[in-house]
């Protein structure tokens, strides 16, 4: 099998590993257990109110429980996760608590992932992980610091121990200078591994000095020249070393892939509230007026959350016609439901 380019805008060689697929379907939770870290990565892409916070998201919620979660996990209806910050063994109890969580309520076939910076790893706390995570994807510390490859090596070794070779992998920003060291990195790791997975190099609020005084940016403003052409160059070398690297599935995740497809799909499968019509870009269209109506009234639904009324086509067209104020909003159907567009109706006289 050659390199290959996916319907989802990413490129791969040998396939990709079982949580890419979830998560480009747009199927995977994204449960952010702390943003608590101690490596302080330059190109790190955190935002400002996540970085360094030790507060929990499951996508766009913020909770503080178990249950919070488990109902984001039936409104995204989402069949995986993907455990992340920070590092996610700074608060290892945490982790194990809501990964425990996600398999007792929705059973074994619910994938989890977590991603782990190297940094933390012991026996002990990957075999407690064992119980409940499907797959592992190690963040190495080599990329900050060259010295450390050794154990970053040894570390992800010990996964090994607990998890078959098809579900240990590591994941890296594409950084274009560090194209061979992680080429490098690959065959040196190859025995221990069963993927990879690259993403695109993006700018982020809380890395744009550094990295908009370093690189160049393409046209969309928020991808780092060179990054792709990067990944694609890894994926080239890998093939021309296919004796050596056998089945070793490598994935590089594009901007578009995450941004556009991924985002896409869980907008599309997010539950909305009743009269709303999804576009196809899986934005979510409400007719509304302020506040909650004095009467019950068919056809009509009121969302406490943003103090409104939404209203069907019909019920729209009646308020209208007695003077009330009706908007048309364009919003996303997550926790958060950001507007796109809002828009106040004129009753048109024939």
């Amino acid at each position: 099998m050659g390199i290959q380019k996916t319907k989802f805008a990413s490129y791969c060689l040998n396939g990709i590993p079982e949580g890419c697929k979830r998560c480009v379907k747009g199927k995977k939770l994204v449960v952010f257990i702390s943003g608590i870290c101690n490596r302080n990565c330059w190109y790190c892409s955190l935002s400002e109110k996540r970085k360094n916070k030790d507060i929990i998201w499951i996508n766009e919620r913020e909770i503080k429980s178990i249950n919070e979660m488990i109902k984001e996990v039936k409104e995204s209806d989402a069949d995986s996760a993907g455990i992340t910050g920070g590092d996610a063994f700074l608060n290892f109890k945490r982790t194990i608590k809501y990964a425990k969580a996600l398999k007792e309520t929705f059973g074994k076939k619910f994938q989890i992932h977590i991603y782990l910076p190297t940094k933390y790893i012991t026996k002990e706390k990957l075999k407690k992980l064992s119980k409940y995570v499907d797959e592992v994807r190690f963040h190495p510390e080599f990329l900050i610091n060259e010295n450390t490859e050794k154990e970053d090596i040894e570390k992800i070794r010990l996964a090994s121990l607990f998890w078959k070779k098809y579900n240990i992998g590591i994941e890296l920003p594409m950084i274009p200078e560090k194209r061979r060291e992680i080429f490098n990195f690959i065959l040196k790791i190859k025995d221990f591994i069963g993927f990879v997975n690259l993403n695109e190099f993006e700018l982020s609020e809380t890395n744009f000095n550094l990295v908009t005084n370093k690189y160049p940016l393409l046209e969309n403003g928020y991808v780092i020249k060179g990054s792709r052409e990067a990944g694609i160059w890894i994926l080239k070398q890998a093939k021309k070393q296919k004796l050596k690297l056998k089945n070793l599935k490598i994935h590089l995740c594009t901007a578009e892939t995450k941004n556009w497809h991924q985002y896409k799909n869980r907008l599309l499968q997010h539950k909305i509230l009743p009269f709303g019509k999804r576009t196809r870009d899986g934005t979510v269209i409400y007719l509304v007026t302020n506040g909650k109506l004095k009467n019950n009234t068919n056809g009509s639904y009121y969302d406490k959350g943003k103090n409104r009324t939404i209203l069907s086509k019909t019920t729209a067209k009646k308020l209208l016609n007695k003077g009330t104020r009706v908007f048309r909003v364009e919003e996303h159907p997550t926790y958060d439901r950001m507007e796109v567009e809002k828009e106040e109706l004129i009753l048109k006289h024939n």
